[in-house]
Order: structure tokens, then C-alpha cells, then sequence
């Protein structure tokens, strides 16, 4: 796990959680130290490149039948990743609606003080 961890600049903790939520499966050797396959150092990479742009763990566990290339996801990606940019413009709408409801509440608190 350790080894994992400095590989991909994350945690052994981080791993451990990445395990825990089903992204990465590691084998036991007879002492019951986890094994993980060479393959995994970049599927925690792509994970968190994933995590990066804001993706939850749910979504990021359908996503990754989608990675091929390390740089980039197939085609099979894109509406799960669309969902999800529809989701963060909606939530920027409404932080700009709330914003600017409380700037017009200091504007108002502030000119009724002058």
C-alpha cells in the first residue's frame, strides 16, 4: 500500500479509502499484507485526476470501465461527465442568485446608513 501511495503522490490512507469504496481491489498474501496488481498504480492516478475535476467516488466507479489511456476517457464517459457539469452550472446559479441577494442586502443596509 505504501508502495501504491508514493507512486501515485496520495497516502496509504487515500489508498486504503479508495479501496474501501470499491475503485481498486487489491489481493492478500498469506500474512494478510494487501497485494496490488502493477495495473493499479494508474487506475489511483486516473482516480484522482477524477476527483481533481470534482467528481464524487460514485460517479468516478462508473467512469472507470471508460479509461484507456491515461491522458483521456473514451467516448462512454462523456454522459455521465455532461450529468455532472449540468449539476456544478446549476449549483453556480444558484451561489450567483445568493450572492447577489446578499449584496443587494448590504447595499441597502448600507445606503440607509449614510
Amino acid at each position: 500500500m505504501g508502495d501504491v501511495a508514493a507512486r501515485t503522490g496520495t497516502t496509504s490512507r487515500m489508498v486504503r479509502y479508495y479501496e474501501n469504496q470499491g475503485l481498486i481491489t487489491a489481493a492478500r498474501s498469506l500474512s494478510g499484507q494487501r497485494l496490488f496488481a502493477p495495473a493499479v498504480v494508474d487506475q489511483v492516478r486516473h482516480i484522482r485526476m477524477l476527483l481533481a475535476a470534482g467528481l464524487p467516488t460514485r460517479a468516478i466507479s462508473d467512469l472507470l470501465d471508460c479509461i484507456r489511456d491515461p491522458d483521456r476517457l473514451e467516448p462512454c464517459a462523456v454522459p455521465l461527465l455532461v450529468e455532472h457539469l449540468r449539476e456544478y452550472d446549476s449549483q453556480i446559479a444558484d451561489l450567483v442568485n445568493t450572492r447577489d441577494a446578499l449584496q443587494g442586502l448590504i447595499d441597502t443596509t448600507a445606503t440607509r446608513r449614510h
